[in-house]
């Protein structure tokens, strides 16, 4: 508490050095109050610019840090001008360690942010600037307007910083609750199949420890001659190649459940709040596609559903790319759950049915700029097409199109492969194409 009382005892101080009129007093007040009313960041941009000249009849422009281009650009101004918002600001206002006059008759005052919580930004500020504001007409030199409007800058710099963490932690907790989403649409649910693996399992070495019992009684009561053992033996070899079976199936799914909770809970995610990429260079359809295909596969068969492999014949050097194999891994695991549950039976124009999937890769020249190419990997479906005005939508957290309602699903799955494929700076989307569903995705080459 001494620490607190000091402090309050500098402000009472700092106060009664400032000598504040009421007038100047009351917009810092008016200020305070209406920062903590307005929750859309636009109307607080507003608010900034709207008390110099409410209450001092100062026209003012306000700008703001833009972290992507690191240049400031104008967010809001008083004065109904030519000036475009967005513009940058004239080349004689830039960031001071003091408030200073132009040769326009402005006044200007650097904002900036709290010093000790900047590291807490998602990203890179430069000596603590969030920004500048700039009232006028002014044209002489005056200390007192100048330190209470670099007074009432600093408090627009702490309530833009406040706002920013605000904003940094509930997109923070909107991840995670995404990721969880992520973790049990490709890992929980997926990782219930060891369940059906382990009955199989179990049922094979319940019939081994039958079969010895039984071979066991037979041998002591003298009746196993050569045939006899010669049909255990077979029998046993059925068993011990189905256990076979079963174990190198445990084996895949643990190695692809390992690969997506390696991807899924790495510290990194949680710590920056969005998904961390570890890309290497890789072969696509070898280190990502057959792995998650083999995985499907019998779901396929089970629903009649054929499979067209337009990546065979393709040469390697092709589908080599560099990506995040365990998030791409789970990209193809998305599309080729929803190809099982959403592929229908067509009929062709020879008049003949089909039910099938294709999927496979090709190169978009020029895609992201020129010399720039794009490789689009797709997976297809039969079956009616989606919707027109839902295109977009289905993309979406959450959305699930009208035509699959009747479908066990959450809608999360095409949200993943959207931010996924984004995060790689790629593009993800749907086409109707002849005979079904096309959902591809475009990555640099």
């Amino acid at each position: 508490m001494n620490h607190i009382f000091e402090r309050i005892d500098n402000k009472k101080e700092n106060y009664t050095t400032y000598d504040f009129t009421q007038k100047e007093n009351n917009a810092l007040k008016t200020f305070f109050d209406l920062a903590q009313e307005f929750d859309r960041i636009k109307d607080f941009y507003s608010l900034c610019v709207a008390i110099p000249k409410s209450f001092f009849n100062l026209e003012a422009c306000l700008y703001i840090l833009n972290p992507k281009k690191q240049t400031m650009a104008l967010i809001s101004k008083t004065e109904d001008c030519q000036c475009r918002m967005h513009d940058p600001p004239p080349e004689d206002v830039s960031p001071s360690d003091r408030p200073y006059l132009t040769g326009r008759d402005t006044l200007v005052m650097t904002i900036r942010g709290k010093g000790t919580l900047m590291e807490e930004l998602p990203f890179q500020v430069k000596d603590d600037v969030l920004g500048l504001l700039e009232v006028y007409p002014v044209n002489k030199p005056n200390e007192h307007r100048d330190l209470f409007f670099q007074k009432y800058a600093n408090r627009i710099g702490f309530n833009i910083h406040n706002r920013l963490l605000m904003e940094k932690n509930i997109e923070h907790l909107r991840f995670i609750r995404n990721l969880v989403a992520d973790i049990e649409h490709n890992i929980i649910v997926p990782n219930m199949v060891y369940k059906l693996f382990l009955r199989g399992l179990r049922r094979k070495v319940d019939k081994n420890k039958e079969l010895e019992k039984l071979f066991v009684e037979k041998l002591s009561a003298g009746q196993c001659d050569e045939r006899c053992m010669k049909d255990y033996l077979e029998e046993l070899s059925d068993i011990n190649e189905g256990l076979t079976d079963e174990v190198e199936n445990i084996e895949k799914h643990y190695k692809n459940m390992s690969l997506f909770i390696e991807t899924l809970f790495r510290k990194s995610h949680f710590d920056q709040g969005r998904l961390s990429l570890r890309t290497k260079e890789c072969n696509i359809k070898k280190d990502v596609v057959e792995p998650q295909l083999e995985r499907y596969i019998e779901q396929f068969k089970r629903m009649d559903i054929e499979v067209d492999d337009k990546f065979s014949g393709l040469p390697d050097a092709e589908v080599i790319t560099v990506v995040d194999v365990g998030l791409i891994a789970q990209v193809y695991a998305n599309l080729f759950s929803n190809a099982v549950k959403y592929t229908q039976e067509i009929v062709n124009g020879d008049g003949n049915k089909r039910k099938f999937i294709s999927y496979g890769h090709e190169i978009v020249k020029d895609y992201f700029g020129e010399g720039k190419d794009g490789v689009k990997f797709n997976v297809f479906s039969s079956g009616p097409h989606i919707a027109p005005d839902e295109h977009e939508r289905i993309f979406e957290e959450s959305y699930r199109g009208s035509n699959v309602l009747h479908q066990p699903g959450t809608g999360h799955g095409l949200s993943f492969i959207k931010n996924t494929v984004e995060i790689h700076g790629g593009v993800a989307g749907y086409e109707a194409t002849k005979d079904g569903n096309n959902f591809y995705f475009i990555l640099p080459r």
